[in-house]
């Protein structure tokens, strides 16, 4: 295991996952900021994965300075939803019920994501300021050809999040709905790892069952200190970080 590359070792850990019983599963993400670069590759990754419109990212990476010269240090801190389990921007909704907009699911392989129904999102943007984590975004239906002679061929193929085809072009679903990072629960279906952790050239980000004490991410876990962004908002995120600054300083209680 020493010598194996920590993305084959999360990949039997999923495998691994898949094969017992839902209900003792439980996804969370861990990013060691100590291994990032900055470099984006995660971002990038995520949006030809999902085939984001400008200016929506469901992996953006910040960037921190600290200091004053010549004693200055950067952190990068990419910022994924956080899969809360006691998300606001589920209770902001207005579209409730079983068949609701947006809903922290329960059950099954994505249990403990929160979802999003583009087809019940009647896109009002009460979710969006709800996020204390800016992690939704409203796809107001734009292209990145926008300007140019023609869209390109990969802006209007479909995507496939939640398990269904989504064709890019008009109008069509997910235009004017509220959008998000998902831990690419398509992926997850197909028995492989989230697009951002497997583009990480650093290795800094983690994925996994953490209540598989064997698991690499709830290793990684139990031998570090772990922190979690805005604790004060009670929100319970499933996304957790390794600093060596206190992430208060840098985003907020």
């Amino acid at each position: 295991m020493q010598n194996e590359d920590i993305l084959v070792v999360m990949q039997k850990d999923l495998e691994r996952a898949l094969a017992k019983p839902e209900k003792n599963r439980r996804w969370a993400m861990l990013i060691d900021l100590r291994k990032c670069v900055g470099c984006h590759a995660c971002t990038v990754g995520c949006v030809s994965e999902n085939k984001l419109p400008p200016k929506m990212y469901y992996r953006p990476v910040h960037e921190y300075e600290q200091g004053k010269y010549p004693k200055v240090s950067r952190t990068f801190l990419p910022r994924p939803c956080m899969q809360c389990d006691k998300p606001p921007c589920v209770a902001a909704c207005p579209v409730k019920g079983k068949e609701g907009a947006t809903w922290k699911e329960a059950a099954g392989l994505n249990a403990g994501v929160v979802m999003i129904n583009y087809e019940q999102c009647i896109g009002c943007g009460a979710c969006v300021p709800a996020c204390p984590y800016d992690a939704r975004t409203m796809d107001e239906g734009h292209f990145h050809g926008e300007g140019t002679p023609a869209n390109q061929k990969y802006e209007t193929m479909a995507s496939y999040e939640y398990g269904k085809q989504w064709p890019r072009s008009g109008k069509n679903l997910p235009v004017g709905t509220a959008r998000k990072c998902h831990f690419c629960v398509h992926r997850l279906a197909a028995g492989q790892l989230p697009t951002c952790i497997t583009t990480c050239i650093g290795r800094s980000g983690y994925f996994g069952d953490e209540n598989d004490p064997q698991s690499l991410i709830a290793q990684v876990k139990k031998t570090n200190k772990i922190q979690v962004l805005k604790p004060g908002k009670k929100t319970e995120p499933r996304v957790y970080y390794v600093a060596t600054e206190k992430l208060e300083v840098l985003y907020g209680k």
